[in-house]
């Protein structure tokens, strides 16, 4: 992958933008003391780049799909010569059960996040489609159970503190 430099007035604009992507030009201009053309200017690069990949909202699931189920799988894969990792990667990442996929170190190298409509979909994903691709050696299967906080947003109700009041 290919560095890519940024200046300040752009790293501003895409922590802005990470944070709230509904934010308009004038919003983020007056933030960063510039103008909303300058602004636009930058965010049109990025996005021609692909260093803005798209736009998203953050949802809070779990309370609107209450069957839905997901996985982390963790998948040992024995790499290919010349591509490594990166077949075997992109055959999994292109199911459309496939959430995300990332390459680690440690005790295997694939964490794959697969989502469906219930357990046994999931449980028949793996087995019939993650486990029988060429160089996935095993899987270990970890089913979400629920979710405290995703993409640096609390999805907890965040009523009052549960701690109890420290007395002297």
């Amino acid at each position: 992958m290919k560095p890519y430099r940024v200046d300040e007035i752009g790293e501003q604009i895409l922590e802005i933008l990470r944070k709230d992507s509904k934010v308009d030009s004038d919003e983020i201009a007056r933030q960063i003391n510039s103008t909303a053309d300058k602004v636009k200017k930058y965010v049109k690069k990025f996005e021609e780049d692909r260093i803005i990949l798209g736009y998203h909202t953050s949802i809070n699931w779990q309370r609107i799909r209450l069957n839905e189920v997901k996985a982390l799988i963790e998948v040992k894969v024995i790499p290919e010569r010349k591509v490594g990792f990166d077949s075997v990667a992109e055959a999994i990442y292109r199911f459309p059960e496939v959430s995300s996929v990332f390459l680690l170190s440690g005790g295997y190298d694939l964490l794959v996040q697969v989502e469906g409509e219930n357990l046994r979909e999931v449980a028949q994903f793996v087995s019939e489609k993650l486990a029988t691709i060429q160089g996935v050696q095993s899987t270990v299967s970890h089913f979400l159970l629920k979710k405290y906080k995703e993409e640096g947003v609390i999805l907890a109700d965040q009523s009052e503190s549960k701690r109890l009041p420290v007395t002297p």
